[in-house]
């Protein structure tokens, strides 16, 4: 690093008749390259990182894309060639009117909507009460629900089957739906994010006479939008995508949801294996729903990552 010392001449004369030169002395620093680089080294590594993840990530989706508009041999040619010769476009007509696929994605979205709004109702109303209420045994509480956290959600199918026999909900969307009413991950996802918002808030908010139900509606939630955008999309995506609990209590085939019925499609007609550009045709058509709910949802939940929760 050097320094350098230039004079300036400064006029200062309100008639222009008299002219002072005044030396004056400017520091002027030279930034060794190294340290500029550096940054702009580390900057492009970032970049390089993450578009390399991210198109590892996506390939996938390319892949199921482009094999859904090739013939069997394009699929399996060697080497693999990620655009088609042709674009079968009609492809997706085929799949889609060879089975009823448009009734498997209606049912896979209305299960996963209404799975999904009593989940965050009865996470927030718990996530609230053992963060905002105070009561001996709230802490305790918490810790058996984490505790249940750690159960594998197989452990669960035989006493939930025999539970809805007993209630008569076997093969029906509201038994799924009832099945699944409850997260634990809601419950501990909302309470990290219910914890930022400010105690002075929810104290101003009972000084002027206001319920706790109130309070949660009007007062806490508005504050965690981006939190309960996020719950939204995983707890949708999850049930949208549930295959196993599914299969074992939907028996009637106008009920199946849409992993199940592309199963049930491929394999119990004989068609797995032969035509795979059906098989990745109809996983396009499944996924596309939820890429519309993911772009839907997506300003909402990048504009709160970097929220600190509410300051005073």
């Amino acid at each position: 690093m050097t320094t350098q010392s230039i004079d300036l001449p400064l006029a200062n004369s309100q008639t222009g008749k008299h002219k002072n030169t005044i030396a004056t002395q400017v520091t002027v620093t030279n930034i060794p390259a190294k340290a500029v680089l550096k940054p702009t080294g580390l900057a492009l590594l970032k970049h390089g990182f993450l578009t390399i993840s991210g198109l590892i990530m996506v390939f996938p989706f390319v892949w199921m894309l482009s094999g859904s508009m090739k013939s069997n041999d394009e699929i399996f040619s060697n080497p693999l060639n990620i655009l088609p010769e042709q674009f079968r476009w009609e492809t997706f007509v085929e799949t889609f009117n060879s089975a009823p696929f448009g009734l498997y994605i209606m049912n896979s979205f209305t299960v996963a909507l209404f799975t999904t709004l009593i989940v965050m109702i009865n996470s927030a109303m718990f996530a609230y009460a053992i963060t905002q209420l105070k009561f001996k045994s709230r802490t305790a509480l918490y810790f058996v629900v984490m505790a249940c956290y750690m159960l594998p959600g197989a452990v669960t199918y035989i006493p939930s089957y025999i539970t809805l026999a007993n209630m008569g909900l076997l093969d029906s969307h509201t038994g799924l739906i009832i099945s699944n009413a409850a997260s634990v991950f809601g419950v501990f996802y909302l309470r990290q994010v219910f914890l930022k918002v400010h105690p002075s808030l929810i104290e101003a908010a009972r000084i002027d006479g206001a319920g706790e139900v109130k309070i949660l509606w009007a007062i806490v939630l508005p504050q965690c939008k981006s939190a309960l955008a996020t719950l939204f999309l995983i707890t949708f995506i999850t049930n949208y995508n549930s295959y196993m609990w599914p299969s074992l209590l939907i028996t009637s085939q106008d009920l199946n949801l849409i992993a199940t019925g592309i199963r049930q499609f491929f394999i119990a007609e004989g068609n797995y294996g032969l035509n795979w550009s059906q098989i990745m045709a109809a996983s396009t058509i499944a996924v596309l729903p939820l890429l519309i709910l993911f772009i839907i949802c997506q300003k909402t939940i990048l504009s709160g990552i970097a929220d600190n929760g509410v300051k005073e």
